[in-house]
């Protein structure tokens, strides 16, 4: 295959998806957004849909090139968006599964159409304009905020005052201690510290995070060495632009945590079982899909910060 066959294959399919992300990310229509269902599947449908129809009759009778040949057109998108810094790792890491899903699909079309189809360039134009035709209708059904619970859970075998302490206050974590493995591979910001200034009811607890990432906390509730319950406000416009990206920063449009809890437990003499749980708000119209991710990074965040408690409190009981 010559170098002109392939600049069509994957050119065509790459220029494609580089001006609707320039429209949707811009300011030309409220019914135009990045962070929709129609960007996020029909896309890299289009993609697929395009890097097969361009390809050889050879190739495309052959199934495996059906389905992975968009792949290499996704994967090209990717790289383009993240060297520019026109989108950021996580996002990508999150939408990388439905990308590849959807551009096979828009791949198997793609070889139908142009194998079976008399028409195929009038049913490929019209294919590669869903984005525009299905996201005014999705954007004017509006985004559903929904609520949703992440809970976890560590046993400890320390005195509760030890334990206790802890939990109320976190004193710096060091970058050895920080076990967030899926926040750092998206490149959150990390745990630094917990202040608090009383302890009970009305008490200020302030959980700082690098990147400028700081969690104001209100205590609602407070039973001494038993539980304490807290409503979060993470303000964006504190946070640098550089620290996160736009459609997965706290406390922004798309995601926002609301409030915690921790509450401990004794399950005998000497061992306690700490839980941690937090309700976080999703508002996208793909809440079905974002929610496992915003529940995987909940729980990476908080068990985290739970083995921080445990090492330390038994550390201190020890001492």
């Amino acid at each position: 295959m010559n170098l002109k066959k392939y600049v069509k294959i994957l050119g065509i399919p790459l220029l494609f998806a580089l001006i609707i992300h320039f429209i949707f990310d811009g300011d030309f229509s409220e019914f135009l957004k990045i962070m929709s269902l129609s960007f996020i599947f029909f896309v890299p449908f289009g993609i697929g849909l395009l890097t097969v129809y361009f390809s050889s009759i050879k190739n495309i009778n052959t199934p495996g090139y059906r389905f992975t040949a968009p792949w290499v057109s996704v994967l090209l998108f990717l790289l383009i968006t993240l060297c520019f810094s026109i989108e950021g790792w996580a996002c990508w890491l999150m939408v990388l599964p439905v990308f590849f899903i959807a551009s096979s699909i828009g791949g198997y079309v793609g070889a139908k159409l142009k194998i079976k189809t008399k028409k195929g360039k009038t049913y490929l134009s019209a294919l590669v304009m869903l984005p525009f035709l299905i996201s005014p209708i999705e954007n004017y059904t509006g985004a559903h905020p929904s609520i949703y619970k992440a809970y976890t859970f560590i046993d400890i075998d320390a005195e509760k005052d030890d334990i206790w302490s802890n939990v109320t206050r976190v004193k710096t974590i060091a970058p050895k201690q920080d076990n967030g493995w899926l926040t750092s591979s998206l490149g959150f910001p990390r745990p630094i510290r917990a202040e608090l200034n009383y302890n009970g009811v009305g008490g200020y607890r302030k959980a700082i995070f690098d990147k400028g990432l700081i969690f104001h906390e209100a205590v609602t509730d407070y039973t001494e060495g038993r539980s304490m319950s807290f409503t979060i406000t993470a303000n964006p416009h504190e946070i640098p632009s550089t620290a996160m990206d736009e459609h997965v920063v706290i406390g922004g449009k798309y995601f926002d945590v609301m409030d915690g809890t921790y509450e401990l437990d004794q399950l005998n003499r000497k061992k306690y079982r700490l839980h941690l749980y937090s309700h976080f708000k999703l508002s996208t119209t793909f809440n079905f899909y974002a929610s496992i991710w915003a529940n995987w990074i909940m729980k990476d965040i908080q068990n985290n910060i739970l083995q921080v408690i445990k090492q330390r409190a038994e550390q201190q009981s020890k001492s």
